[in-house]
């Protein structure tokens, strides 16, 4: 299979065929951290079951599981979308670290947000600086609200420019700690071949670098990808940007992180469905040093910030690949 073949079999409309395997094949379109895809999807009746898969988990970065349990906050949401519009209706809980999704049948409702599924993208892009209507802010806004969680939205410039100088405190951090380098590292994917025989990881495409054999890629690797290089990446990144986002726990528990990314995604949806771009800029509550100190310049006391991402206008990248359903899917029991 060719890269683009792939692209076009991850990212194909939703089919009328095959139910479950088609929302699940719609809920692993979700964002996740790293592309590493840390769930298992089984299948009972009327349920759906999403499942954390440890296996996958990157400790460097993040040693609680959070990003884990945001990301299938960030699946369940697609699935709640893609159900409906096959005429279900979703409901979500948390039960034992699994993520429990009840189907009942209902009118079908094909929204903005079901037919942003196929085209959002994390864009890790410069955008064009352009500010977002308030029109448009206030649809951002509705769709980043969930219970137990809250959403703070900044579009001045001074304040992004003040994200800016956290994110690079904390890239530097990161890219310091040969742990994180390495944990990063073994999910890079540098060729449209590495990209396909995974399906999964960070295709350098898709991230805007070139891409090319690992053996090549490697060695230069080491040369191009410096803490200064990467720094001032980020601080065009987000100056370019027309605004930052932050997802915000009222409780630093699992069941408020997949309330979380559920927001996030659904904030990511939106956007898409604006004619949007939007990039993950976590590094400020990732390093646990710097988390306070965010949380003090957010002024949201002893609250978690969970993400961060920063939106505009700007241009498509190569899109990411996903396992297919019969990769992430066991049977109940």
């Amino acid at each position: 299979m060719t890269y683009d073949q792939a692209v076009r079999s991850t990212w194909r409309p939703l089919q009328a065929t095959s139910r479950d395997r088609e929302l699940v094949r719609y809920a692993s379109l979700a964002a996740n951290s790293h592309n590493t895809q840390p769930w298992i999807f089984s299948t009972a009746g009327n349920e759906i079951t999403i499942s954390p898969d440890f296996r996958r988990r990157c400790p460097a970065v993040d040693p609680d599981d959070h990003h884990i349990f945001a990301s299938l906050g960030c699946a369940a949401e697609n699935l709640s979308h893609a159900a409906a519009a096959l005429g279900l209706h979703a409901t979500t809980a948390l039960v034992d670290d699994k993520v429990i999704i009840g189907l009942e049948p209902a009118p079908p409702v094909r929204s903005p947000l079901f037919e942003a599924i196929v085209a959002r993208q994390s864009t890790c892009a410069n955008y064009d600086g352009r500010p977002v209507s308030s029109d448009a802010l206030r649809l951002l806004e509705a769709a980043g609200r969930e219970p137990g969680t809250s959403m703070i939205i900044m579009t001045e410039r001074s304040r992004i420019s003040n994200v800016a100088d956290y994110v690079l405190q904390g890239n530097s951090v990161q890219m310091r700690d040969r742990a994180f380098m390495d944990e990063l590292q073994s999910w890079l994917r540098f060729s449209e071949a590495d990209a396909v025989a995974t399906m999964d990881g960070l295709f350098s495409g898709s991230s805007g670098n070139p891409a090319m054999p690992a053996w090549l890629a490697r060695p230069l690797l080491r040369m191009f990808f410096t803490e200064a290089g990467e720094n001032k990446k980020y601080r065009e990144h987000i100056e370019s940007s027309a605004g930052v986002a932050v997802f915000v726990s009222e409780a630093d528990d699992r069941t408020h992180w997949v309330a979380a990314g559920r927001a996030c995604q659904r904030f990511g949806l939106q956007a898409t469905a604006l004619g949007l771009k939007y990039a993950f800029i976590n590094q400020p509550v990732e390093v646990p040093a710097l988390r306070s100190q965010f949380a003090s310049f957010l002024g949201i006391g002893d609250r978690r910030a969970d993400m961060v991402l920063r939106f505009g206008t700007g241009s498509a990248l190569p899109r990411s690949l996903r396992r297919p359903p019969e990769q992430v899917m066991r049977e109940a029991g």
